[in-house]
């Protein structure tokens, strides 16, 4: 392999372009990288992104991409329901793996491909790379540190609203501008918990470490969703809390449903008998990180958007290529990133169990964990 990795996008629709292909093709990172090849089920898509974007490979099958000795990574872009069976296909053919959020639809996939995977001596990096956010670092420090106290509860979670029917991607007539949501409505692998509140679940469980058990109550509340003119029938769970136990009685309130956020998209809040962290906020005040006073967010301050990487703070999902880069860098120069696979695992259960818990009424009790570097940034 050259010292640039060849990198094979997997689904030329809304991450494909906006959290990969926008971002690679940017002359800052080509020291590093090189567009290798691209596929797409979609007549037409793949090979109009591979113009758009200058890639040396358009196919429209991901069996194609992976046979591409040219292809030394792999970033899955597709539906979740897709990234398993694709997984091990990648893992087969020797590439290294970024998987979008979520990894996998169950753990036991999950934990599936990481054994795969290092059997294989394949990387894997798996968003979404909360941990990466220098606010988390301090939340952390603060926590672990008792700056709260005895930490009583906290609340995560995201609502799924109507944004995917509204993208840009999704409202043209192209092959690059008419991407049909509607696999975000349907089993396997939608509903909000997979697709927005796996934010909060990184955040939180890597703030205060893995989840021991949960119970929840869910359900689908809109049962019918409408795009350019067509009726979908919803049948993911889009209304779902979970109540989850981090040991010690510290208990969280996480949901993923189809309307109402309380706090901060991906930032949980914390509560303790001396204060609260509420979103990015110490008892009220904005928490400080580097960047801060140049008025940089805190995702345009990861090390592959700050300083000479700053054009893709300016561009859309930015901590998608983000996390790309992490698998980058370790394929490189041997550094492995704090965007575990186990971590992902870990949040995929919560998820998982919480279903299993809303439809057999029972506390179901987790089995995988994970583990985070004392020194995060140091490790990111």
């Amino acid at each position: 392999m050259s010292n640039r990795v060849g990198i094979g996008v997997v689904g030329c629709g809304s991450i494909g372009i906006r959290g990969a292909l926008d971002h690679l093709v940017l002359e800052d990172v080509q020291d590093q990288v090189h567009l290798a090849a691209c596929c797409d089920p979609a007549p037409g898509r793949a090979q109009a992104a591979a113009e758009k974007y200058g890639v040396a490979k358009a196919y429209e099958t991901e069996d194609e991409l992976f046979a591409d000795p040219n292809v030394d990574m792999v970033i899955i872009c597709s539906p979740i329901g897709l990234h398993y069976q694709q997984g091990i296909k990648a893992i087969e053919a020797g590439k290294h793996i970024h998987f979008n959020k979520t990894m996998t639809v169950t753990s036991g996939e999950a934990l599936d491909l990481i054994a795969r995977a290092q059997a294989k001596g394949v990387h894997l990096v798996a968003s979404p790379g909360q941990m990466l956010r220098p606010t988390n670092h301090k939340i952390r420090e603060i926590i672990q540190s008792g700056g709260l106290g005895k930490l009583s509860w906290a609340v995560a979670g995201a609502a799924f609203g109507s944004y995917h029917e509204t993208e840009g991607v999704r409202t043209g007539d192209t092959p690059l501008s008419n991407i049909n949501p509607s696999w975000y409505w349907r089993k396997p692998g939608g509903g909000p918990l997979y697709d927005m509140t796996v934010y909060a679940l990184h955040s939180l469980t890597g703030v205060l470490g893995p989840a021991k058990r949960v119970t929840a109550m869910s359900g689908i509340g809109i049962k019918t969703r409408h795009f350019k003119g067509e009726a979908y029938e919803c049948d993911a769970d889009d209304n779902t809390v979970i109540l989850a136990d981090f040991g010690d009685n510290v208990f969280a309130f996480i949901h993923g449903t189809f309307a109402g956020m309380v706090s901060e998209f991906g930032q949980p809040s914390y509560f303790g008998e001396k204060g609260s962290i509420v979103g990015t906020k110490l008892n009220g005040e904005a928490i400080d990180y580097p960047g801060k006073s140049e008025g940089l967010s805190p995702l345009q301050v990861t090390p592959h958007v700050a300083g000479k990487y700053a054009a893709h703070g300016k561009l859309g999902e930015h901590h998608v290529y983000e996390d790309t880069m992490q698998l980058v860098r370790w394929v490189r120069e041997g550094k492995p990133s704090i965007v575990t696979a186990d971590h992902a695992a870990h949040v995929i259960e919560i998820i998982e169990a919480g279903y299993a818990a809303a439809e057999t009424g029972v506390t179901q009790v987790l089995k995988t964990t994970f583990t985070l570097p004392e020194d995060l940034t140091a490790a990111s």
